[in-house]
């Protein structure tokens, strides 16, 4: 208790900006809340690993029984959804571009929601920091004001508080900015390892449906020869 009175009594000596500054504060909370939760808790490496599972059934040209395996892990991973795609695009005889095409589609969607929200850490912290600044900077002026039409008796008073109100707003926005570029240095790194795992399982499901592709598609033909030359 007597730690949060404190604290209240700093925040009312610290003056108006200190209502910006906690704004910016609950921003942060919630930003690295929920950016914890979706890149620690929803998201995993192990989509290497996963696209291995794909390499038998694309090498043998099994293209109905991949896609509803892609479909059945498509909505927990990002490279199932990835291998979806691409192997639609190949059981259509699109062409390697389509399915390069079709496959950076959702890789770019994906990359977008893995980096989505964290780069507002660094401006909580950018202008938290100004915001403080911005608060010493007017705590001055109005202590320095005071001080210049008041009675001598009351000078060191009101100098003490214009200081006061300066200090104030400044720790506390450098007690938001730190927390705020720490935790998106982290969250950063992770996004950067969840991307680069993610675009090499793609990668691997790509060049396995590019190797197997003349295959598949000479293997589809030959089936459409062989049922013809049935009903002829």
């Amino acid at each position: 208790m007597e730690v949060m009175s404190k604290i209240a009594i700093a925040f009312s000596h610290g003056g108006i900006w200190m209502w910006p500054i906690l704004t910016l504060q609950l921003a942060s909370f919630a930003i690295v809340i929920e950016r914890f939760y979706a890149l620690y808790g929803k998201r995993k490496t192990n989509q290497v690993a996963l696209a291995k599972g794909f390499e038998e059934s694309i090498r043998r040209g099994e293209m109905d029984q991949l896609i509803q395996k892609a479909e059945s892990l498509s909505t927990e991973n990002a490279v199932a959804r990835a291998t979806l795609a691409g192997a639609k695009a190949a059981k259509h005889l699109g062409g390697k571009e389509e399915v390069q095409g079709k496959m950076d589609e959702v890789l770019m969607h994906e990359n977008s929601v893995i980096d989505r929200r964290t780069g507002f850490l660094t401006m909580v912290g950018n202008v938290s920091t100004l915001m403080g600044l911005l608060g010493t900077i007017t705590g001055m002026i109005k202590s320095f004001a005071s001080v210049a039409y008041a009675a001598p008796a009351e000078k060191a008073t009101l100098l003490a508080a214009g200081i006061s109100e300066a200090m104030n707003c400044t720790a506390y926005g450098l007690i938001v900015a730190i927390p705020a570029l720490i935790c998106y240095a982290i969250l950063q790194n992770r996004a950067n390892m969840i991307n680069e795992d993610l675009n090499q399982a793609a990668l691997k499901v790509f060049n396995w449906l590019s190797y197997s592709y003349e295959p598949i598609g000479f293997k589809s033909f030959k089936k459409g020869d062989a049922s013809r030359e049935a009903n002829a």
